[in-house]
């Protein structure tokens, strides 16, 4: 008897504990979301988490407001958003460098890309490597010249040390064997913003932040890391016809939240990325920018935890090989 009371009192305690959670998850949201952008303003992650997170304030009836955490590589803004409270009110918008190859690359690192609460991937984003208006390299043969002549005396910028931009720019050391001064910026903006300005001869920039600006014609493409042109910017060689026909690389970006988060948040916030990613107006917008937006088999929590898996891994060869390590 005092055993069916002892089962009895630990079944409605557990099942008192679970209403009020089950409870919230049906109201959500009922309060605005923050979304963490792991990089400074104006790169790629910003500018593809803003173009989804306006979508989804109006499917979710409550603002997603964006907000900047940057720093090493984008692991400030990853730790941050992973020891969030795990209730649905703080997202974070990473990359591949900050969710797969940062923890190859930073022993301080507070969270574990595979173990946080994917909710679903935007876009793959290709890569561009463009110079300053005035540099006298008028093609990437030209650039890979004047480069070997004075090894790094060139400056080229990337996002941090980490960052998808910075291993794009190992790759593109690797395959051409070229030596450049590697600058380190807060994030993908700042160092477009100065490579617009003339202050840095070259970038390894993602497609939403090169794109407008070799449109604008603030900055030139030498080249588009892929087997072919995109539409976003159809001037652009690709690297076979640019002569670094091995040179081929793909970032992308994702929405994550806090491992922990009730399934019925999951599946609430997975439904608008969903309807943000289905709008043909969206959809439109991010090819724009010459990015990919995400598939209908690519979306989704379990596709961007398969994602992340095998890109943990395949990073792992990678920064090992390039001796990428935490500064």
């Amino acid at each position: 008897m005092l055993r069916w009371i002892a089962a009895a009192c630990a079944a409605w305690l557990g099942w008192a504990g679970a209403a009020p959670a089950q409870g919230q998850a049906q109201d959500f949201p009922s309060r605005p979301i923050t979304m963490l952008v792991v990089f400074a303003p104006g790169g790629a992650t910003d500018v593809l988490a803003r173009i989804v997170a306006d979508h989804m304030s109006r499917t979710l009836n409550q603002r997603v407001v964006v907000e900047n955490v940057s720093g090493a590589g984008g692991t400030i803004g990853g730790a941050r958003g992973a020891q969030a409270a795990p209730d649905g009110y703080t997202l974070t918008v990473g990359s591949l460098g900050s969710h797969s190859a940062a923890p190859s690359i930073y022993r301080s690192i507070q969270y574990d890309p595979r173990e946080l609460q994917p909710i679903g991937l935007i876009a793959g984003t290709p890569l561009y490597f463009v110079v300053r208006n005035g540099h006298p390299a008028q093609d990437m043969r030209q650039f890979l010249a004047m480069a070997r002549e004075a090894p790094g005396r060139i400056s080229n910028g990337h996002a941090g040390i980490g960052s998808t931009n910075h291993l794009a720019c190992a790759l593109f050391a690797h395959i051409t064997g070229v030596e450049m001064n590697n600058i380190p910026y807060r994030g993908e903006g700042p160092a477009m913003n100065d490579v617009v300005a003339g202050q840095l001869d070259s970038a390894c920039l993602l497609a939403p932040a090169a794109v407008p600006q070799i449109q604008s014609g603030t900055m030139r493409g030498l080249l588009i890391a892929a087997t072919e042109r995109s539409a976003g910017a159809p001037a652009v060689p690709s690297a076979p016809e640019a002569g670094v026909a091995d040179y081929i690389f793909q970032g992308w970006n994702a929405v994550f939240a806090p491992r922990g988060t009730p399934e019925a948040v999951v599946q609430r916030l997975d439904g608008a990325l969903r309807a943000a990613l289905t709008d043909p107006a969206i959809r439109a917008r991010i090819e724009s920018l010459g990015s990919v937006p995400a598939t209908p088999a690519a979306m989704g929590p379990e596709a961007l935890r398969n994602l992340v898996r095998t890109e943990v891994e395949r990073w792992a060869v990678v920064v090992r090989a390039a001796r990428i390590s935490e500064p």
